[in-house]
């Protein structure tokens, strides 16, 4: 009994530390992208460069590590949810995301997530993955956090969006102007989010019947490279064999740069969501937030509003709400994924 109750505590820090560096991590990935942008890159075209890279990067240690995980039998039933997860996580989110990236800047990318919390949870909860008890304080207390996370989310949005003429802290009065390309761009990273949420319910859902998160990764990746490709000749035929002006080594590292920090990543967010759930793993947003708007500040000269700050506190006040509450009334396993 008290060797369970450590290797449940261990895997508690395991699965907080880990989706806190994940966090850092997408935060550097941000400004990253928002450099390869900058430079030319079409969206689509980084989106299968990446996906390739992920593939490739991941296939032989899910061969290695995770064969003996594989079901014996794909039916049309996994194998839809296998493609329709290629097309939504890989296609489609990172198609918006990149676009949206492009028109705003990578702070406003890394908040506008914050959002998903909030329709992963209805989701999850519609489903039954996330269980909620209207008599229960802890599941009020948890409905409460993940509406302050998407609050102080919409709160950092909005404030970002909003170009001053003044220096960095002026009072928020007439001075302020909202930038149409940054509210364009608020769409699309929007659309990117609700996409997101649907996609990580079902990656879930799909673990349950496919338990291993690297291979998951990596066959999802390679199907979206071909779907994102179909869709970019469809859209634009000539700019997917466009370049930016870069030698063909500093396309390479970049691309193996991206596909590494992507199937880590995912990687690590699938095992997270098979130990622990979709919603506590989309709850960690808001640190990569607060990674993203330092870097930001320090690597392209972008600005903090105290209406950002204010926003970032009532986040990181929702989040430690849910994780109390979760704490407190058990952690879901990976039993309720089975019984989808």
């Amino acid at each position: 009994m008290a060797w369970r109750l450590r290797k449940e505590a261990l895997e508690d820090v395991a699965v907080i530390g880990g989706l806190i560096g994940v966090q850092f991590v997408y935060a550097g990935n941000s400004v990253l992208l928002s450099y390869l942008l900058s430079l030319g890159f079409n969206p689509l075209t980084l989106v299968i460069l990446s996906a390739l890279a992920t593939f490739v990067i991941l296939s032989p240690v899910a061969v290695l590590f995770e064969r003996h995980l594989w079901p014996r039998k794909i039916g049309w039933k996994l194998m839809l949810q296998l493609v329709l997860i290629s097309f939504t996580g890989v296609t489609m989110f990172q198609s918006l995301f990149l676009k949206g990236i492009k028109m705003t800047s990578p702070a406003m990318a890394t908040a506008m997530p914050n959002l998903a919390p909030g329709l992963i949870f209805v989701i999850a909860w519609a489903i039954r993955l996330e269980k909620v008890k209207w008599s229960c304080v802890y599941s009020k207390v948890k409905i409460v956090g993940t509406l302050m996370c998407v609050a102080g989310a919409l709160a950092m949005s909005v404030m970002h969006s909003a170009g001053k003429k003044e220096d960095k802290f002026t009072s928020a009065s007439s001075d302020v102007v909202f930038d149409k390309e940054k509210i364009i761009g608020c769409l699309y990273l929007m659309g990117a989010v609700f996409v997101l949420s649907s996609n990580i319910v079902l990656q879930a859902v799909t673990l349950g019947q496919f338990p291993a998160p690297m291979s998951l990764c990596a066959i999802t990746s390679l199907i979206g490279a071909f779907t994102t490709v179909a869709v970019q000749l469809f859209e634009d035929y000539k700019s997917l064999f466009s370049l930016p002006l870069v030698s063909f080594g500093s396309v390479v590292g970049f691309s193996l740069l991206a596909g590494s920090v992507g199937g880590l990543t995912v990687s690590f967010n699938g095992w997270a969501m098979k130990k622990r759930g979709p919603v506590l793993v989309s709850m960690f947003s808001p640190v990569g937030t607060v990674c993203s708007v330092v870097l930001s500040v320090l690597t392209i000269g972008d600005t903090i509003k105290l209406g950002s700050l204010a926003g970032m506190l009532l986040m990181f006040t929702g989040l430690y709400f849910v994780l109390w509450a979760k704490g407190k009334e058990g952690y879901s396993h990976g039993d309720d994924l089975e019984k989808i």
